[in-house]
């Protein structure tokens, strides 16, 4: 469990801490912990979105399991800093949708003394690194990568697998399109994936050769 360093305020700047993992993990379920706690403490708290999610509630972020808070969604990475003005915490979910912009705004307010708390999938669901996502990884003071439970094998899970037909790298959705894997679950399904294909073109160049 993550708890927050004691520090110098004379010596200490702010410092981002990332929260990631595949879906289903508890990503954002540990976002909204950390600022809840922020908010006992009664320091003052802004919460953004990308206003490109609106899979549970156009505002709120809202976990898995249904826990809420309060968030201001943003079209871009930019407007964050004019919003964020006078926080103590910035908390950002969803942070791989956002433009590369998010990594300097994260920094910048980091330099102010803000405490940044940044939550998103690490990778997507071809298993590729997503969007801003390494390089808040690499900049941040704290990386904290939570895992998902595999579907299939009951072991841990850091794979989204996409069951939904389609390569677009963005889409929206739940476990109707996504469901977390281990490692050896998202060979075999991609595996599969990669032969079904091929047997899908054979069976078109057999077809063709008959019809010749």
């Amino acid at each position: 469990m993550f708890l927050e360093n004691t520090v110098n305020q004379k010596e200490q700047f702010g410092w981002i801490e990332v929260i990631c993992g595949s879906m289903f993990s508890g990503k954002t379920e540990e976002l909204i912990r950390r600022l809840k706690r922020a908010q006992f403490a009664r320091q003052r708290v802004e919460i953004f979105k990308p206003a490109v999610d609106v899979r549970y509630d156009e505002e709120n972020v809202v976990s898995h399991d249904s826990n809420e808070i309060r968030s201001t969604p943003v079209p871009a990475a930019a407007n964050i800093p004019i919003l964020a003005d006078n926080c103590d915490v910035v908390g950002i979910d969803e942070a791989q949708f956002f433009d590369d912009e998010i990594v300097k705004v994260c920094n910048d307010l980091a330099n102010r003394g803000v405490r940044v708390i940044v939550a998103g999938l690490d990778m997507d669901f071809k298993g590729n690194p997503f969007g801003p996502m390494p390089a808040l990884m690499a900049t941040a003071e704290y990386v904290t990568k939570v895992h998902a439970v595999c579907t299939r094998t009951g072991n841990l899970a850091h794979y989204s697998y996409r069951k939904a037909k389609s390569e677009d790298l963005v889409l929206l959705g739940e476990t109707e399109e996504y469901e977390p894997l281990s490692r050896a679950a998202y060979y075999k399904a991609m595996l599969r994936e990669k032969i079904n294909k091929l047997d899908v073109k054979d069976s078109e160049d057999l077809s063709s050769k008959k019809k010749d």
